[in-house]
């Protein structure tokens, strides 16, 4: 009979986790945490806290970073996923110094501190450029479409939503002339009509207060492009995949190592619309950094971006 090595699948064991030795030099994580500790300047996040006095302990902005850009750097989005991660994954936790935030937590601090996360962006690039990783000879850029968080059934021009609205209504009016013809309805039938009735009405309202407080958004042509209810900064787009609601990511890396010098989302079906805008931004992120004296610098960009007006 063959004699395998016993299976301790069953057995409990104790880990040992040594954070230090954890993040080891030469990893992505290990240069998110020596820069967020050691060369970030995160003053600017005090004034957001007033608990010096009383209240409860907030999460230091250090830690929420670190999980925050290493989970990015993963292409992991979620805040219910980070939390996970920080729960389930030694590296997160080592980084988190095991104090495990809620999603909600996590969700609250990128929306709230997105302003004053935003400069770390350029203080990043300042340390690459003082250790050389920017050659500012030849620059890349292209993009990528990306899901949003809103359903494109909610998209449309204010014509086309008018009409929607319209037909929910006649919907909703046409169950109750059911009841008033056939008053011998079951109750459970006469609930579930009120139910999807109500539902019906929830649907038109919130289509009228979109209406009432919005204007038509127009293309480059100066027609009406469809908007969206839920999220009215994104667009309706056409990927591989189909159809969905979301955006158009940009980003723009230099030659030498990689560096991305610049990203940025943008509600627009086309490529084409994007590439002088994030040209200008990307000129005044250069600005900023020292010795940026202007000189030739080469761009290389896919079909996507061409146009009579971008050439």
């Amino acid at each position: 009979m063959p004699n395998f090595k016993t299976d301790y699948s069953n057995q409990n064991m104790f880990v040992p986790v040594i954070i230090d030795e954890q993040i080891i030099p030469g990893t992505i994580e290990y240069a998110i945490a020596h820069i967020v500790d050691n060369h970030l300047d995160l003053s600017p996040f005090d004034e957001h806290y007033c608990n010096d006095q009383n209240g409860s302990a907030a999460y230091p902005p250090s830690i929420m970073l670190k999980v925050i850009f290493y989970a990015y750097s993963l292409g992991m989005l979620s805040s219910r996923r980070i939390e996970k991660a920080c729960i389930n994954n030694v590296t997160f936790m080592c980084l988190s110094g095991d104090v495990r935030p809620h999603f909600t937590t996590i969700a609250a601090f990128i929306a709230k501190m997105k302003d004053t996360i935003e400069p770390l962006f350029t203080q990043v690039l300042m340390i690459c450029d003082e250790q050389g990783l920017i050659g500012r000879n030849m620059f890349a850029i292209d993009g990528c479409k990306i899901s949003s968080n809103a359903s494109k059934e909610w998209s449309g021009t204010h014509d086309e939503l008018q009409r929607k609205k319209e037909k929910l209504e006649r919907a909703s009016r046409r169950i109750i002339e059911r009841h008033q013809n056939q008053d011998a309805l079951p109750n459970e039938v006469i609930a579930q009509d009120l139910r999807q009735k109500q539902k019906l009405d929830n649907s038109a309202n919130k289509i009228g207060e979109f209406l009432a407080s919005t204007q038509d958004k127009l293309g480059s042509n100066n027609k009406p492009i469809k908007s969206n209810i839920t999220d009215n900064d994104s667009a309706k787009m056409t990927t591989s995949k189909g159809t969905i609601q979301g955006y158009n990511g940009i980003a723009i890396t230099d030659d030498k190592h990689q560096v991305i010098l610049y990203s940025q989302v943008w509600g627009s079906v086309g490529e084409q619309q994007t590439l002088k805008p994030a040209v200008l931004a990307l000129n005044e992120q250069l600005d900023k950094l020292p010795n940026s004296a202007e000189h030739t610098i080469k761009f290389t960009a896919d079909s996507g971006f061409h146009s009579k007006a971008n050439l």
